[in-house]
């Protein structure tokens, strides 16, 4: 099949298609092998619906209700692009045969709009506005696999990993932060099996492109926009022009972004290259090449930016320090510039990490403890895998998982003695 994201290819039988894929799903959940004709992109999502031991049978948890949800959902800047799903997908959502939802990055469904008879049939497996439609709540669902893939995708019938959820046929694209790269959510149409065609996968994408373009025509004369996180070479926007930068220019765009008074020749060198003896002509020439490419943004004597910079560095220290830890950690999309030898971006790459460690073993909630240790930051990291262990109920059969990742990292790191809380 020539788009892999596609459930069928054009003329295949759905009743069929259905009842090759279930049966490859209960193959599956028996003995954990999956093979043709499911794709590639529905294995991959079993296996992490198996891997985070996801409910292949039971309703998604409802995570947000009554005042905290309308006061999320008030304040999520999805909420400026409802005009555009409600223009492009509204129509859709009335035809009393599909719904439009809209989720954040969590997966937690903020909007699900469309004719009530259609509502009412989905409630019955919690497809409702507060519950949690990621993959590790609800197994393969194209909100949820969208979210993780970071890609628009149709999930078919049967390709769902809750039996619950195999009556319906979805299709989801995330939306991001056009400034940052920043994931936001993601847009789905749900229906039947009729939804299992190109044109679906098409509308949801150009609505969350549509979207996307809405809500930067809002927020780019905000002015400038360095990302940083998860990255070697900085995103940096500026008034909508969209430029990446060498490594070097990278780390001096930080370290003048972290130091708006500016600094002199010697003491950026210093953070740039150390205590090495380096020739001041190095320095001027790298300042040079990347005035040629911000132009009027980059000052000298001392050197320093002409204009504020939001950087998501800065902006998940803020929300460490108002204690917005779910936020930072969607922001924080990897440590800061990973390849970076630069004493300066070593410092603050370690500090930010620190910090976000530290707020996350202080925290003992387990989604987040979970969030982080999923990651390739976060996969080695013994006091993670520790503390989620003993923040999960003593019986739960969710502890595992990571109960085995904690000995098997004491082993490695020739600790003695197992786990806490392995009773």
């Amino acid at each position: 099949m020539g788009n892999p994201w596609l459930a069928m290819e054009s003329g295949a039988d759905p009743v069929e298609r259905t009842r090759t894929v279930r049966r490859a799903h209960e193959a599956f959940l028996a003995g954990g092998t999956v093979a043709p004709p499911v794709r590639r992109v529905v294995a991959e999502s079993w296996r992490r619906s198996a891997a985070a031991r996801a409910a292949s049978d039971g309703a998604a948890p409802i995570e947000l209700d009554g005042a905290a949800l309308h006061a999320y959902r008030d304040g999520h800047p999805l909420a400026r692009a409802m005009p555009v799903f409600r223009e492009l997908l509204g129509t859709i959502a009335q035809d009393g045969a599909h719904l439009m939802a809209v989720c954040d990055p969590q997966g937690r469904m903020l909007w699900i709009e469309g004719h009530p008879g259609v509502r009412r049939s989905a409630e019955r497996m919690n497809f409702v506005v507060g519950a949690r439609w990621d993959e590790r709540h609800a197994g393969t669902n194209a909100p949820g696999t969208a979210l993780a893939a970071d890609h628009a995708v149709q999930i078919f019938a049967a390709e769902h990993y809750n039996r619950q959820v195999q009556r319906w046929t979805c299709a989801a694209a995330p939306l991001h932060d056009l400034r940052t790269g920043r994931l936001l959510g993601a847009v789905d149409i749900t229906g039947g099996d009729h939804l299992a065609n190109p044109h679906s996968l098409a509308l949801v994408q150009a609505t969350a492109r549509a979207a996307e373009a809405h809500l930067a025509t809002r927020t780019w004369q905000s002015g400038v926009v360095l990302t940083t996180l998860g990255r070697d070479e900085a995103l940096l926007v500026t008034d909508g022009r969209r430029l990446r930068l060498g490594r070097r220019h990278s780390e001096i765009m930080v370290l003048l972004a972290q130091h708006p008074e500016g600094l002199t020749g010697d003491r950026l060198s210093v953070l740039l290259y150390g205590e090495r003896e380096m020739r001041p002509v190095t320095l001027r020439a790298e300042m040079f090449r990347l005035r040629q490419l911000v132009g009027t943004l980059l000052h000298s004597r001392p050197y320093r930016l002409a204009r504020p910079v939001e950087t998501d560095l800065a902006t998940v220290e803020a929300d460490l320090t108002t204690g917005e830890l779910t936020t930072a950690l969607d922001t924080y999309r990897g440590p800061l510039l990973p390849l970076s030898e630069a004493p300066g971006i070593r410092r603050l790459r370690t500090a930010l990490e620190d910090r976000m460690r530290r707020a996350l073993l202080g925290s003992r909630d387990p989604d987040q403890l979970r969030q982080w240790s999923q990651t390739a930051w976060g996969e080695d990291d013994l006091e993670i895998w520790e503390a989620l262990v003993d923040a999960l109920p003593e019986r739960s059969p969710a502890r595992t998982a990571p109960r085995a990742a904690a000995d098997r990292l004491r082993a490695a790191y020739g600790l003695a003695g197992g786990s806490p809380s392995t009773g």
